[in-house]
């Protein structure tokens, strides 16, 4: 495997699930009992946007001018999203950008890093040597953080069930290898089997409706927990591969479902390409 988040780093996906991912971890922090906050493709916690990822002689476009460039300077943004681009902006003044610049972005583990208690855990897995070492180096400092250079599909076996007995699982592959959906429905299965409380957060492109659709209905016949889907798609022209994408939440903190509902039409908003841009939440498996 040769994907590389960098490519991707602060784009609308990026935007879309780091937002929700801070939201969750804010609803877990109503207890004040900790958690253990467990990243399964962790990436490299910082990204550099003024370093292309391209090799040498190859140019790419970057994505972030279509996702957290659009927020960068946007003023009367909901408190969900506005918190989101705070956390961005000590991200770029803790690197060294100054004067308010954007250039760097934060990956999950930053996030959760900078939005954790004293009484909070976080386990960090990611598969290439390369990516964890960065990750490594990020994080050598920080208590309570762990790093390791794995599959993190396993992870779930090897740190669930956590000593906390509180966990929010973020599973956030690459989608680069065929199976992954498949792969991905596995590991939730071992994983509630392990801690069937456990807050699961999945996120997952969407470029073919019958994909996403069939992801779902396979999620369905586990007879699994309490099941929020939400998805945001910035086009509907039929030319774009990547339409959007979505989050899986299982066993999702009380409340927010209906935090979702005023926040999704401003990120369809201010991140859709043309007017065909929606954003949708609903239950799966509906609260009981």
């Amino acid at each position: 495997m040769n994907y590389r988040h960098a490519f991707h780093a602060g784009n609308y996906a990026d935007v879309f699930k780091h937002t929700l991912l801070v939201r969750l971890l804010q609803a877990l922090q109503q207890k004040e009992k900790g958690f253990l906050y467990l990243d399964t493709h962790a990436g490299r916690g910082i990204y550099d946007l003024a370093v292309s990822p391209a090799p040498a002689g190859r140019s790419r476009p970057p994505e972030w001018p279509g996702g957290i460039g659009r927020l960068w300077a946007a003023a009367d943004l909901p408190p969900p999203l506005a918190d989101y681009v705070a956390l961005v902006r000590a991200c770029n003044e803790h690197a060294g950008s100054g004067r308010g610049r954007l250039r760097f972005y934060p990956g999950s583990p930053w996030f959760a890093a900078h939005v954790r208690r004293p009484q909070d855990r976080l386990a960090l897995w990611e598969r290439q040597p390369e990516e964890a070492r960065a990750l490594q180096a990020g994080f050598a400092r920080r208590r309570r953080v762990t790093v390791e250079c794995g599959d993190g599909y396993g992870a779930l076996r090897a740190q669930l069930p956590p000593p906390e007995r509180r966990a929010l699982v973020l599973i956030d592959p690459p989608f680069e290898e065929k199976g992954e959906f498949t792969a991905v429905l596995g590991a939730l299965r071992e994983g509630l089997r392990r801690f069937p409380g456990g807050v699961y957060a999945v996120w997952y492109p969407v470029t073919e409706r019958t994909q996403a659709d069939a992801f779902h209905a396979a999620w369905r016949t586990l007879a699994p927990p309490p099941t929020l889907w939400t998805e945001l798609a910035v086009t509907a022209d039929p030319q774009v591969r990547m339409k959007g994408c979505g989050l899986l939440v299982i066993n999702p903190p009380w409340g927010f479902a209906d935090e979702l509902q005023p926040l999704l039409p401003v990120l369809a908003g201010k991140l859709g390409l043309d007017a065909g841009a929606t954003a949708r939440c609903g239950w799966l498996v509906p609260e009981t």
